[in-house]
């Protein structure tokens, strides 16, 4: 499977992460000498702010590795917006189809880092005043397609973010579905759930955590949520935390044991399952076991430092094994 580009579409925010509900920027020295010292630290607490949603923390992980990427997004016309087209382009990442909107304010999103270092969000944005009308992309059948959230299902950009799906769908295009379903959304759940199953069966993969289905069916069993999820797609990554990962597709499920990581950070570690998935498969990973192998490395890389992306190191060693 020859693959030459990865187009995300999805929302970009400024996280703002805080630990002990404080935030701390840290200078990027102080970022990489983190990242030189976690093996002998365990208690890590410097945060920061940084650009980030749930797509885009994958897309620029994808394009630090470098894999050819775009973003189709929307911002402000502010600094907050500066700085996240700034920080794609830094990262590798097109900007041709990053839609700017004069006198509209930027995303934010606020990161609480529990004592276990798990992230729990609290999110500033309209989604009423979001809006797709720059330029945006075509398809063929070498790209792939990485979306999810509810920027995919917002019926306020449905009918612009439906109708390219399709044409990427038309045209050949691999597509990744990663549902992240959040709780704030239950009461929407009438008006987007006929597009969150659109979503579905236009996908090659769908990818949701336990938690996503249980806001979204009401209930967490495995077996039951796939039987909901097949009759829209048939192959299913259903992740749990620490739990070990659930592959359904057509020949069954198969389980993947989750390995323990000291956690400084779980923010992006979905996201970034994602994109190392997709790099595998852009690597020419053909099996299921090699994807998601894959996708835990960069999962767990992104988990033992502070931000959304993985790490220096991560980069260099992929870049070194080409």
């Amino acid at each position: 499977m020859t693959k030459n580009r990865v187009i995300g579409i999805g929302e970009t925010v400024l996280d703002i992460i805080f630990k002990d509900d404080q935030p701390k920027n840290v200078t990027e020295a102080e970022c990489k000498a983190s990242e030189q010292a976690l093996a002998g630290r365990s208690n890590v607490t410097d945060c920061k702010a940084i650009p980030g949603g749930s797509t885009f923390n994958s897309i620029v992980s994808l394009g630090r590795a470098g894999v050819s990427c775009a973003m189709v997004t929307e911002t402000g016309g502010d600094h907050v917006g500066d700085i996240i087209c700034r920080y794609l382009r830094d990262n590798g990442v097109s900007t041709e189809y990053v839609c700017r909107h004069d006198n509209v304010k930027s995303h934010i999103s606020l990161a609480f880092l529990d004592e276990n270092n798990d992230a729990q969000y609290v999110f500033y944005k309209d989604h009423a005043t979001v809006s797709l009308d720059g330029k945006l992309p075509r398809f063929d059948k070498n790209d792939v397609v990485l979306f999810g959230s509810f920027f995919a299902i917002n019926p306020v950009i449905r009918p612009v973010v439906g109708d390219l799906l399709h044409k990427a769908s038309d045209a050949g295009a691999w597509l990744y579905y990663d549902v992240n379903f959040r709780k704030n959304h239950i009461a929407d759940l009438p008006q987007v759930l006929s597009n969150i199953e659109e979503n579905m069966a236009l996908s090659d993969v769908v990818r949701g955590s336990v938690e996503d289905f249980g806001y979204l069916f009401g209930h967490t069993d495995a077996d039951a949520i796939y039987d909901r999820v097949s009759r829209h797609c048939k192959t299913l990554i259903l992740t749990d935390g620490a739990r070990p990962i659930r592959l359904y597709t057509p020949d069954g499920c198969k389980t993947y044991a989750v390995q323990p990581v000291e956690t400084i950070s779980t923010v992006g570690a979905g996201d970034n399952f994602n994109a190392g998935y997709i790099y595998a498969l852009m690597s020419g990973m053909e099996d299921h076991d090699t994807r998601i192998a894959m996708a835990q490395r960069w999962s767990q890389d992104v988990c033992r430092q502070i931000g959304n992306n993985i790490s220096d190191s991560l980069v260099a060693e992929l870049k070194g094994s080409k």
